[in-house]
């Protein structure tokens, strides 16, 4: 076996840590903003980006990552994995309970990863049909043997993928209609108290919590705030003393960040990864024709859209990973870099006919998150135009765009996805053909099939070797980049917008999706 909790992972663990001042002050409240508000905020039955946010605070994973993403303890406080890549051994924190007192045991894990995620969380589920046992040797081991190697393993060992819930509530109910949800009990560091509907969800200190004088916060105040204008408000009058990406329009965040006491950052999404894409449903005419997408590609002035559209924040995309993305290789990409005269040509050689110098009429639907995404929408409507694309824009809430968007009833749509730190894990999903429809938005809406890429998926999660894995994934972005299933728009950066005062605020990958036990406010 080999010890993966290293002097190499320690030294990383210090490094954070040592971010902090000497003297962390206690006490405080911490203001927050969540939109919009969430459905619930039992992590385990949901992961919108609003009930991670709070759920995360209320719950925990095994591990958690740094910046680099590297593995951190969480609850598990070591781990040990085989050569071979197919036993995965946790040895868990000492200590931990419940929030109703009762002891965290290996039989949570167990019945966590063995029962309740494979039910709640599809891509949970997933990684889990490749596990050929789970078991509990005593109370602070968990052992998992694996079917084959998975060298995207470790990722679900976080708090939103891999949610550690109370065996003692849940085993044998109804997991979505257990009474618990509406009350959640974790082991993080802050408690549910209370939710007023329509104004705040309200989460206090976790006396017992496992990690000894934490947390330093009393308590988070989540306010639920409807629209963007007025959350800028909120922040600039005092009422909140934190916002998130998205929380605020991107147009609106240098101005902000110029008040006094106020700092801004784009760390702490390293984690997730997200990039922005334009998916185009290859399933419809003239879609399916691989010059019609090059062309919609080539049509895109990047630089212009991050700019006047996204506020500065982002870097052009021209294939499916990101520069933050492990096996990332630039140089196998085509270069699609604005030009507009190339992106005529190729609707010229594509074969399609023009009628009145119009190619196709196409349904457009912008994400329904905001202005920002507004604005994206209409300046690829103008742009497709330039290209003899002729766009009805299709307006929808979120409810409506997510049940099109999964079953397939788009032309084209805006959208973004998170690349979860591996390929294995968060490019594959947007690309395998045995991922199509009704499997979430995230999922191969496109009706993309290529058998060479579905192999070279396959292939690359159950490598490795480093080098080996480089040259596998470095094929998958060269084809997938000239076959153009979607359209990449750009690496995204969401901009955090914080009071100078709050420390320790983002320190890991998750980011503000951590548990906010190391936060402190200077007083």
């Amino acid at each position: 076996m080999k010890r993966l909790l290293s002097a190499a992972i320690l030294s990383v663990a210090t490094a954070i840590a040592a971010q902090a001042q000497d003297d962390p002050q206690t006490g405080g409240t911490l203001n927050l903003v969540v939109q919009p508000e969430p459905p619930t905020v039992m992590l385990g039955i949901n992961r919108l980006g609003p009930v991670s946010y709070v759920g995360s605070k209320i719950y925990e994973g095994l591990v958690t990552f740094a910046p680099d993403m590297t593995p951190l303890p969480k609850l598990a406080k070591s781990w040990d994995i085989s050569d071979d890549g197919l036993t995965y051994t946790f040895h868990l924190q000492e200590g931990v309970k419940w929030h109703d007192g009762e002891p965290f045991t290996s039989a949570d894990v167990v019945y966590s990863f063995g029962e309740y995620l494979p039910e709640a969380f599809s891509r949970t589920r997933g990684v889990m049909d490749r596990v050929e046992e789970i078991s509990a040797p005593d109370d602070r081991t968990v052992v998992f043997k694996l079917k084959e190697p998975y060298a995207a393993f470790m990722i679900i060992f976080d708090s939103t993928g891999g949610t550690i819930v109370p065996k003692h509530i849940y085993e044998g109910t109804d997991i979505f209609k257990n009474p618990a949800n509406e009350t959640p009990i974790g082991t993080g560091p802050f408690k549910f108290d209370e939710w007023s509907k329509g104004r705040y969800i309200h989460l206090v200190r976790n006396d017992e919590y496992w990690q000894d004088g934490r947390p330093y916060l009393d308590e988070l105040y989540f306010h639920i705030i409807p629209d963007a204008n007025s959350r800028a408000i909120a922040f600039e009058q005092g009422q909140v003393d934190v916002l998130r990406g998205g929380d605020v329009e991107n147009i609106e965040v240098n101005r902000l960040g110029d008040m006094e006491g106020v700092d801004v950052t784009t760390d702490g999404w390293e984690f997730y990864d997200p990039l922005a894409i334009i998916n185009v449903n290859t399933r419809h005419e003239p879609l399916d024709n691989p010059k019609v997408r090059q062309a919609i590609s080539y049509a895109l002035d990047r630089e212009f859209m991050i700019d006047a559209v996204f506020g500065g924040f982002g870097k052009p995309a021209y294939g499916p990973m990101t520069e933050r993305t492990p096996y990332y290789d630039p140089e196998v990409l085509t270069d699609y870099s604005f030009d507009m005269e190339k992106a005529k040509a190729l609707m010229e050689e594509s074969g399609v006919e023009a009628e009145g110098g119009v190619y196709a009429t196409l349904d457009l639907m912008p994400l329904p998150y905001g202005e920002t995404w507004q604005r994206h929408g209409e300046y690829i409507r103008q742009q497709l135009k330039e290209i003899g694309i002729e766009t009805n824009v299709v307006s929808v809430d979120v409810a409506g765009w997510v049940e099109r968007t999964t079953t397939g009833k788009f032309d084209i749509t805006t959208n973004f996805t998170y690349l979860l730190g591996d390929p294995a894990m968060g490019v594959g999903q947007t690309y395998r053909s045995n991922n199509q429809l009704n499997r979430g938005t995230a999922a191969n809406v496109d009706g993309y099939e290529n058998p060479k890429v579905d192999d070279l998926f396959a292939e690359g999660a159950r490598t490795l070797d480093p080098g080996k894995r480089q040259e596998i994934y470095s094929e998958a972005q060269k084809i997938i980049s000239a076959d153009a299933p979607v359209i990449w728009s750009h690496q995204m950066e969401y901009p955090t917008v914080y009071r100078s005062k709050i420390h320790d605020l983002i320190t890991t990958a998750p980011g503000l999706n951590e548990g906010f036990a190391d936060v402190w406010i200077e007083q």
